[in-house]
């Protein structure tokens, strides 16, 4: 039996070992699209300060901090920076990623419409802790730690209340499998598609219906998300909910998973406070219990609204 979970231990540290640089979960629906995409730095009137703290089933955690913005008041170029700790069982990264990128305006004070693009860079320390799972030679009872270098690539797209994004990830595939003598590379490139149309009567309601779509190129794996959005502007604040569904079509070992995401929040001038929380059902289910995860924001540098866009462009109510 301690032979077979070993095994089981080594598959599943072996899988995670090759996930992406930053784990995608549904913090980017926090006003936080920045996390996924490149193209997202410095695309609306204001620079963005964002702060995540989340944890998910047993001693699993992720916090996050990133700040981007556009360079200069007329300026289409901008830069951005996120700094992530992710926590997963066993496995532990640390990272920085550096952005840049830049937007075309193809539009005029009265139409908003944008053309973006962005490239980031991030260097990654990868850890894998097996000092305290069994007493077995199949098993070294060490920290194997190392570095790895990687890029995202994307662009973005914006018309009135429309907002579409296309980003691959992982681009350089430098990642190493560390239970692999020879240390050889791991695919993990990962394509993603995301778009959304803001639309409502600013005095009522307002509503974002939006969905991403992933594509893992090394497992086959598709992931899809169908989100919706609805906003209640008051006179000092804006109250905001969101509920997400994931699915994904996985031929691994771990099988196929939906998860039911709402999240909570509510803007007060330019500070941004919101809540998640995710349920996990699926085929295998390692640990019950869900994902909790607070974010808090603040938007800074901001510049003189344009014309009616969807909300991560029109980044201050007042």
């Amino acid at each position: 039996m301690k032979r077979i979970i070993t095994i089981l231990f080594l598959v599943f540290v072996s899988n995670i070992s090759a996930q992406e640089t930053l784990p995608i979960y549904a913090d980017y629906l926090s006003d936080n699209v920045y996390l996924l995409h490149p193209a997202a730095a410095g695309i609306g009137n204001c620079g963005k300060i964002r702060l995540t703290v989340g944890k998910y089933w047993n001693d699993n955690e992720l916090q996050t901090a990133s700040f981007h913005t556009r360079i200069g008041e007329y300026s289409n170029t901008a830069v951005g920076a996120i700094f992530f700790n992710d926590k997963n069982g066993y496995h532990a990264q640390k990272g920085f990623q550096g952005t840049y990128a830049y937007h075309l305006n193809l539009g005029n004070e009265n139409l908003f419409k944008q053309l973006s693009f962005g490239l980031s860079m991030a260097m990654v320390q990868n850890e894998v802790d097996q000092r305290t799972f069994i007493n077995d030679p199949v098993v070294s009872q060490v920290v194997e730690s190392d570095f790895y270098f990687n890029a995202d690539v994307g662009m973005a797209y914006h018309y009135k209340g429309i907002s579409s994004y296309f980003t691959v990830k992982n681009i350089l595939l430098s990642a190493k499998n560390n239970l692999n003598s020879n240390f050889e590379s791991l695919n993990l490139r990962n394509y993603i598609l995301g778009g959304g149309y803001f639309f409502g009567d600013k005095e009522k309601l307002q509503f974002e219906p939006s969905f991403m779509f992933q594509f893992k190129e090394q497992t086959g794996e598709k992931i899809g998300d169908l989100n919706f959005k609805v906003y209640k502007n008051l006179d000092n604040a804006q109250l905001w909910a969101t509920l997400s569904y994931r699915r994904t079509f996985d031929s691994s070992v771990f099988g196929e998973a939906e998860y039911i995401t709402p999240i909570l929040g509510v803007n007060y001038k330019n500070f941004m406070f919101a809540y998640t929380y995710t349920e996990q059902n699926s085929d295998v289910v390692f640990i019950s219990g869900g994902f909790h995860q607070i974010s808090f924001g603040v938007n800074v540098l901001c510049r003189k609204r344009r014309a009616s866009a969807c909300p991560n462009i029109n980044g201050t109510l007042f």
